[in-house]
């Protein structure tokens, strides 16, 4: 066959599909941050699509608050001590620091149903650096956690606290922080875990002792003193305490009841000021997330 022939022949008269070409992106610092706006809205996404989890989230915290807070309100006005404070306006801020560690702790967890399903996979392998996914992954949990905690918030006047603008702000942005530092925790654990079941056992084996040491529901004076070694290494006490001091800095109370029920965080006799325990807050929440970038490094 002649050369002729074979062009006048129809396989070569076809014309040639054009090939589609597949450009990936170079890694850098904006293909990062764009990850890690990506990662955050799709945490936001899957917190306002399951609104079984947003309700049961605060079953627990209002139980706390209204239940145990009216009862034990009621113990000690019968006994006729402190009468002039609602245990309620007490522990409001330890309800706010659980109802966000709840939170915070599940959203770092939704890493081990990723990995389960195979959608981490995915992650890992996109153009982008690994520590992007954790950032994103922390901020994304601590902002879902805040939103969970601003519905405690509105409650405020059923537990006597006032409605102050300022003291809104301030408890969001504390409890911001304190969302974050416990996200990094929750990140750094689930890193390596390749099973939910393990995750929620290890999470309740944390969550409960730091939720009882923390000064949540008791003041921190007066305790024995290995239990008050324990309440100084628990970051949650850490995270608790600027709440409180913010919520009874807006209360009418005398000396003696302020220093009974809001005695502050104190390392041998010296108390640890508000600004302090913030900086500590924010450097355990900046190493645990430097923690889990490590192990994510790592991770397959």
């Amino acid at each position: 066959m002649t050369s002729s022939t074979r062009a006048d022949s129809p396989e070569a008269a076809a014309p040639v599909a054009d090939v589609v070409r597949v450009r990936v992106p170079e890694p850098g610092l904006r293909q990062d941050v764009r990850a890690v706006k990506i990662v955050l809205h799709r945490e936001l996404i899957r917190f306002w699509r399951d609104k079984l989890r947003m309700v049961s989230g605060l079953v627990q915290p209002v139980l706390w608050l209204l239940v145990m807070g009216t009862g034990l309100s009621n113990l000690m006005a019968s006994g006729g001590a402190h009468g002039d404070i609602d245990l309620k306006t007490f522990i409001f801020p330890g309800v706010c620091a659980m109802s966000v560690m709840f939170t915070a702790m599940f959203s770092a967890g939704s890493i081990v149903w990723d990995r389960e399903f195979g959608f981490l996979r995915e992650m890992l392998v996109a153009p982008v650096s690994r520590s992007s996914i954790v950032i994103g992954k922390c901020i994304g949990g601590a902002l879902v956690a805040t939103l969970q905690g601003a519905v405690i918030v509105a409650l405020a006047g059923l537990a006597g606290v006032p409605y102050d603008p300022v003291l809104i702000l301030e408890l969001l942005g504390l409890m911001f922080l304190g969302a974050f530092a416990l996200t990094g925790f929750g990140v750094m654990m689930a890193a390596r875990i390749k099973q939910m079941q393990s995750f929620f056992g290890l999470m309740q084996m944390a969550m409960m002792p730091m939720m009882f040491l923390s000064g949540a529901l008791y003041p921190l004076n007066g305790l024995p003193a290995w239990l008050t070694v324990l309440t100084r290494f628990n970051p949650l006490t850490y995270a608790v305490d600027p709440l409180r001091q913010a919520v009874f800095s807006h209360l009418d109370l005398t000396p003696a009841l302020r220093r009974t029920f809001d005695p502050g965080v104190t390392w041998n006799g010296w108390v640890v000021p508000v600004w302090l325990e913030i900086l500590i807050v924010v450097g355990m929440g900046v190493a645990l997330m430097g923690v889990a970038i490590i192990e994510f490094r790592h991770a397959d």
